[in-house]
């Protein structure tokens, strides 16, 4: 990909990733259509996966300028409620980019050894490391989600009584975003997606687990029996976003009904956050380039 070709995509995705980024608190919920798709119809699937397979192309380039400038480490966190389509949107737009400088992971409720800590430190084990693109499916935000509509869930942290007041979760925005306030200032780039899908979506997707048998593993009783705290859970999402998305880690809210436009946009918020990192090879010193040219002569000479 020349030049003017990545510059024109960059371009492309910034327009296509701004209509979804939250950066400040005056956010709502009902302002973001689960089956939003912008000017594109379901006409324009084909465009849309072309458009996403060059995406993929020029994350792939960026991702390994990234990992050859070993200064930045990029961390992106997906929460959605279930059949969102969080898998299926990780699995294909990092689909190119080089195993070595990916690290995903995936958190299911805490172990007995992660509610002997704070609420940070299992996913702090896990941050990237410079040069690298860290995914979080889940993260620390089920700390103010799942364990704010479940209350028994704070009960097992087994924090001291007094520090379990009404304050509990506007503190914990406070720690996050202090926290990655903190990793920005030490090169982390934060990207955050909420994948909003509606309920009816959500409904049929449920379905279509139940009735198609290669898709059986993937449903549990539980994730039907969660629906009944719907209203509970956009309370929350809303709340988590209006409290933690800033400037330096926004939140993309992704209408998540039509998985082809939401892969394509959360591909263009990748490439957005990545082409603004000024990302480039190192450069070679001229010590190293005499080097080079010492060691291509003896190549040529030999056999």
């Amino acid at each position: 990909m020349n030049n003017k070709e990545m510059k024109n995509l960059i371009k492309t995705a910034r327009k296509l990733a701004k209509p979804f980024r939250v950066t400040g608190n005056n956010f709502r919920l009902k302002d973001i259509d689960p089956d939003d798709t912008l000017r594109f119809t379901s006409e324009d699937k084909p465009r849309a996966k072309e458009a996403l397979a060059m995406g993929v192309d020029l994350l792939a380039e960026l991702q390994d300028m990234l990992y050859a400038q070993d200064r930045w480490a990029v961390l992106l966190m997906f929460q959605a409620m279930d059949a969102a389509g969080k898998d299926g949107a990780i699995k294909h737009v990092m689909s190119g980019v080089n195993p070595q400088g990916c690290q995903v992971y995936s958190f299911k409720a805490p172990s007995p050894e992660d509610l002997d800590h704070d609420f940070l430190w299992r996913c702090i084990k896990c941050l990237p490391e410079r040069g690298r693109i860290g995914i979080f499916n889940r993260s620390y935000y089920e700390e103010t989600l799942v364990v704010r509509v479940h209350r028994e869930f704070l009960e097992n942290q087994k924090l001291p009584p007094e520090l379990v007041t009404k304050d509990i979760w506007n503190e914990r925005f406070q720690d996050i975003r202090s926290f990655e306030r903190y990793l920005t200032r030490n090169g982390v780039a934060i990207r955050k997606f909420f994948l909003h899908v509606s309920n009816k979506e959500q409904k049929k997707r449920f379905l279509e687990r139940i009735e198609e048998p290669e898709k059986n593993w993937k449903f549990s009783a539980n994730d039907a029996k969660e629906r009944g705290h719907w209203d509970d859970y956009m309370e929350a999402y809303e709340d988590m976003i209006q409290n933690t998305a800033t400037k330096e880690a926004p939140w993309y809210v992704v209408p998540a009904d039509n998985k082809w436009f939401t892969r394509v946009v959360v591909a263009a918020a990748v490439i957005e956050a990545l082409s603004s990192l000024d990302l480039h090879y190192p450069k070679v010193s001229d010590e190293k380039l005499k080097e080079l040219a010492k060691a291509k002569k003896a190549l040529l000479a030999g056999k």
